[in-house]
């Protein structure tokens, strides 16, 4: 296995380092979603959502038009469709890397034609209409394991069958049967908890796996069957009745046996994966989800996040999608869905730290702050990026100079280089000549994190930012986090690289003060340089070096 610090998940176009976890989004366009069902339901409302999800931290925004919620109601795919389609366009267009959780190889190829980079498949791409998707395409796979995990719900306690209340409890169980009729064949007593808790069926708030991972397909109805009977199973693992053992002592266990659990687990993951290479999808492509609460009990999925450096042993990007699940209400003694986002972050900072590169979650904000908290700390690691600087009003040279030396104070960062200052012809609606530079800066900060202590420089140097005006008003300073080397980004508030890197005389020129040929340099991160004659803001004098 590679090491982690130079792990990448390939995603279409999109080469996403793991040198750090990522943050998915979550973005349901469902009246019915296990916690947050209709609060995005239209699309406006949804694609509003997506930009601010990915303005608090979202490395992926995750949209889903199909709830798997025991009970759930099949959504055709021309409704699903319909649902998420325009959510993705518009994300794609503002820069976004869109996954679509989809378990509908229409819906999944026709996501990745409006600009979704990524294809989540609940069912793990059993259905051959979804490994032919992926193997028509280089987008990123997300392949989940949704099922049981033993042949039978864990139980709360073990009696042997010499134990008295044995005897009470099968007479108390055993049905009378109807005159003249024998015990229906297999109704016996030793029936296993699973049979039973077929026959129940408890309602569950959480999300449900769209099939039963063995490779059952089938038509959209028989799946949804299957799927809400799984559910319902896993459901009862708080309320199972007691069982029985012929032999062994009396001992409790807080936790079922991890070994034939991870075997399935595991076994399944490796086998999809094998069997997507076979079909001709790159290695670097898959990441790997073990389904949390997908068919399986509060114990069970507790083992499984236990062995999530096992997980990642294999070799894959591990996706941790434990957000709001039950067993997380579980562990912290909260009931509602909806109020799970502390202990959620609590567990996927516990498997970010076990090795998990994707954290699946609803909170973004505030898991956005954990991790950064949590990684500066434990993972120290300096990334190198650039920031482009302006000015056209007043002490230009000034300006830049002071800018410089508060960028130098930024905390867990230091400039390193700095160009000469250029000046430049008028862009993108300014009035006047500006006076140009570019800082090459390390940082140990986030992107997002970076931004706002750049943006606090600007508001320190008395930048005003009149309505209207916005990107070409008079400025006294200009902060631009134009590239950031790992880094992509899209949304309303950052972009990496900057869309506008591309055509920028005024900044590919400073960079050449600090990289030998930026053109080569920035390619090999996938930004493909203008010609200066098809650039703006054509420089046209140096006005000297900066002192800072």
């Amino acid at each position: 296995m590679l090491r982690e610090d130079f792990a990448t998940w390939q995603c279409g176009d999109r080469e996403l380092s793991l040198a750090r976890p990522r943050i998915m989004g979550v973005l349901n366009v469902t009246p019915d979603s296990f916690s947050d069902g209709g609060q995005n339901f239209d699309a406006d409302l949804a694609i509003a959502r997506g930009l601010e999800l990915l303005d608090q931290g979202a490395d992926i925004v995750d949209v889903g038009g199909e709830s798997t919620r025991p009970g759930f109601v099949p959504v055709d795919p021309d409704e699903e469709a319909r649902r998420v389609l325009p959510v993705i366009r518009e994300l794609a267009r503002a820069g976004a890397l869109v996954s679509v959780d989809t378990r509908h190889a229409s819906v999944a190829a026709m996501a990745l034609r409006m600009g979704a980079r990524i294809v989540n498949d609940v069912t793990g791409f059993t259905d051959p209409a979804m490994v032919s998707v992926a193997t028509g395409s280089n987008c990123g796979l997300v392949v989940v394991h949704a099922g049981e995990v033993s042949d039978h719900p864990q139980r709360k306690s073990v009696l042997l069958d010499s134990d008295p209340r044995v005897r009470a409890q099968e007479a108390a169980e055993k049905p009378a049967p109807a005159a003249g009729e024998s015990p229906a064949a297999g109704a016996s007593e030793n029936a296993t908890g699973g049979e039973a808790a077929a026959q129940e069926g408890v309602a569950s708030g959480e999300a449900a796996p769209a099939s039963v991972p063995q490779g059952a397909t089938g038509p959209a109805g028989s799946a949804a069957s299957r799927l809400d009977e799984v559910m319902r199973r896993s459901a009862r693992g708080y309320t199972s009745p007691t069982v029985r053992l012929s032999s062994g002592s009396h001992r409790r266990f807080t936790l079922p046996e991890s070994a034939p659990i991870m075997r399935r687990i595991m076994g399944f993951l490796g086998d999809q994966a094998r069997t997507l290479m076979r079909a001709g999808v790159a290695h670097d492509r898959i990441a790997l989800d073990p389904g949390p609460g997908f068919g399986k009990l509060a114990d069970e999925d507790v083992v499984i996040q236990r062995a999530t450096a096992q997980m990642a042993s294999m070799g894959y990007p591990i996706c941790c999608a434990i957000s709001r699940k039950r067993f997380v209400g579980a562990i912290s003694g909260v009931d509602e869905a909806a109020q799970r986002d502390a202990a959620t972050i609590g567990a996927a900072l516990a498997a970010a730290a076990a090795g998990a590169r994707i954290l699946r979650v609803h909170d973004v904000a505030h898991t956005a702050e954990a991790l950064n908290g949590f990684w500066t700390i434990a993972h120290p690691a300096q990334v190198r990026a650039f920031v482009a600087l302006g000015s056209n009003v007043g002490d230009r040279l000034g300006y830049l100079a002071r800018a410089v030396a508060l960028i130098n104070e930024i905390p867990l960062t230091c400039v390193v280089a700095v160009s000469r200052a250029y000046e430049s012809d008028p862009a993108y609606g300014i009035a006047t000549p500006v006076a140009n530079a570019v800082a090459e800066i390390r940082t140990e900060l986030a992107p997002e994190v970076l931004l706002g202590h750049l943006l606090a420089i600007e508001d320190a140097l008395g930048r005003t930012r009149v309505p209207g005006e916005e990107g070409h008003g008079p400025r006294t300073i200009d902060c631009d986090l134009v590239f950031m080397e790992g880094e992509t980004h899209g949304g309303s508030r950052l972009r990496l690289p900057h869309p506008g890197l591309t055509e920028r005389d005024f900044v590919l020129v400073p960079m050449e003060d600090l990289v030998r040929d930026p053109a080569r340099y920035l390619r090999h991160a996938g930004v493909t340089v203008k010609p200066r004659e098809e650039r703006v803001g054509i420089v046209r004098a140096q006005l000297g070096p900066i002192e800072w």
